[in-house]
């Protein structure tokens, strides 16, 4: 007769041996971890506490009877990361390829729920063949109560997603309702119809990895926030991300002790700006220069590199930084540019993260490409979320800033609390070659040398339009700044801004150009 004791430890083993030696054996010869070990690796050592460790799926037709297994296919808990509460659930593709059922999903959902409740994040490691087959709709109610959960929680507790194996058919629609998504590259993948469908219906010919990679879903799609070479480096990242954001929406961000000293100066800034306005720079060297101890967790690094998005300290509180990128483009705002940072802004915004702008940027990319795309609407979007936020806003122009795109990027005129600008900023509706081509129009068609007439004019308009102190003489910038001396102005600009109180007008929501 088996003892309670015996009971107990036996259930414990068979959840700890999850779909069976053989099939962990084939996890790692995949290069993945398993599920529990993805979850040691990523709590603090010891703080981890397991939820519904002895669930077991309740479908026994099809095969299912000789494969149940406790917990099901996922496992779930609370734990510590740095000291704070965080939430998570792991998918375990060793047991029947981690597919989700009725169960299943039941206890992501009481996961999701009792986080929501204490206000800790959620962070969902995915490793799954999709909806388990044999429950039918069963399963696909699961996944929409875990939809119905990402939507409640969002601007609530942060959500951040691992894609560490497969994620297919319906189960993406949870990373993409998250905060930030992390593939790992080689072993994981994502996509709506897999490439056996597609060739049938469409005659394509393509590869998971290429139809929905790594590297598709981070350079080119843009759904993927960060890619990492292997499982430990996931996992290391969501902890370092995890160490920028606030537990809720009602809370602070952390604050990191550093020794970096605030009113350090780097003459180097001073020289960082060519002398020629077409040429380009890498604005990362003025982010990774004002950081404390040049630190940048930069986000969606390889989609639209015109514009850098990403996360940096200043005294040791978290700033979201968004930042032109004059070394790509020009750093012009294209679509994919302005949807990036839009999306940025608004999480920034939600969880109480200050935001830095570094402005250099001549407009909107031209072409009808461009047009036809809808560069107007989702233009809009990033104005609209530059808009629309209430945390400390901060900008600082470098060099070019013209037209509309002037406007979008933080402008004083969006509630931007201070506004800075180098010396070397041009703020005017265009560029000085562009505006003496309309104005002296006339002028420069009848000129024995109109070479040197628009020589002459172009930098008369520069040196009476094209600076900052026309628009500092108006009270859209806040001062002019030497650039060595940019670390020291923002510190004490967001430090100024720690008490900061704004809000919008009361609304169920606004309606953002989607």
């Amino acid at each position: 007769m088996n003892t309670p004791d015996k009971t107990l430890a036996d259930l414990e083993r068979r959840a700890d041996e999850s779909g069976g030696e053989a099939r962990l054996t084939r996890q790692h010869a995949a290069g993945k971890l398993t599920a529990r070990e993805r979850i040691d690796y990523f709590f603090d050592p010891g703080t981890f506490q397991e939820i519904d460790r002895f669930v077991t799926h309740r479908c026994r037709d099809f095969g299912l009877a000789e494969q149940v297994v406790p917990g099901d296919g996922v496992v779930a808990g609370f734990g510590r990361v740095d000291g704070r509460t965080v939430y998570a659930f792991a998918q375990d593709f060793t047991v029947i390829g981690g597919s989700l059922s009725e169960t299943n999903a039941a206890k992501i959902v009481k996961l999701m729920d009792q986080a929501l409740k204490m206000g800790a994040p959620i962070v969902g490691l995915n490793d799954s063949g999709g909806a388990r087959i044999q429950e039918g709709v069963l399963s696909l109610g699961g996944y929409a109560d875990i939809f119905l959960r990402n939507t409640l929680a969002s601007g609530v507790v942060p959500q951040l997603s691992a894609i560490m194996g497969p994620c297919a058919g319906g189960a993406v629609y949870s990373p993409a309702i998250t905060d930030f998504t992390v593939m790992v590259d080689r072993t994981s993948y994502m996509f709506v119809t897999g490439p056996d469908v597609i060739r049938t219906v469409t005659h394509e010919s393509v590869t998971m990895e290429s139809l929905g990679g790594a590297t598709t879903h981070n350079a080119t799609s843009g759904v993927a926030h960060f890619a990492v070479a292997d499982d430990r480096g996931c996992l290391s990242l969501l902890r370092e991300l995890l160490g920028f954001l606030p537990s809720n929406n009602l809370d602070d961000p952390p604050i990191v002790v550093s020794n970096d000293p605030v009113d350090r100066e780097d003459e180097a800034l001073d020289q960082l700006i060519p002398e020629s306005p077409t040429q380009p720079y890498d604005i990362i060297e003025l982010i990774h220069t004002v950081a404390d101890d040049g630190a940048f967790l930069e986000v969606h690094r390889q989609f639209a590199k015109n514009l850098v998005v990403g996360f940096v300290r200043l005294d040791g509180r978290s700033v979201g930084v968004v930042a032109n990128q004059p070394a790509h483009l020009a750093g012009t705002l294209d679509i994919d540019a302005s949807v990036k940072g839009a999306r940025f802004v608004r999480f920034c915004d939600a969880f109480n993260i200050p935001l830095l702008t570094f402005e250099d940027v001549p407009g909107f990319l031209p072409g009808t490409q461009q047009e036809h795309g809808g560069i107007i609407r989702h233009g809009a979007k990033l104005l609209y979320a530059f808009a629309e936020a209430t945390v400390p806003k901060v900008t600082v122009i470098t060099r070019k800033a013209y037209g509309g795109a002037y406007c979008v990027m933080a402008s004083k005129h969006l509630r931007t609390d201070l506004n800075y600008a180098w010396p070397t900023a041009e703020i005017s509706v265009m560029g000085p070659e562009g505006a003496v081509n309309v104005l002296y129009k006339k002028e420069l068609e009848a000129a024995a040398d109109p070479d040197a007439l628009r020589a002459e004019k172009i930098l008369e308009f520069r040196e009476k339009f094209a600076n900052p102190y026309t628009a500092a003489a108006r009270g859209y910038l806040d001062a002019v700044i030497q650039p060595r001396r940019t670390r020291r102005t923002l510190v004490a600009a967001f430090a100024s801004l720690t008490n900061k109180r704004d809000k919008n007008p009361p609304k169920k929501h606004g309606n953002i150009p989607l």
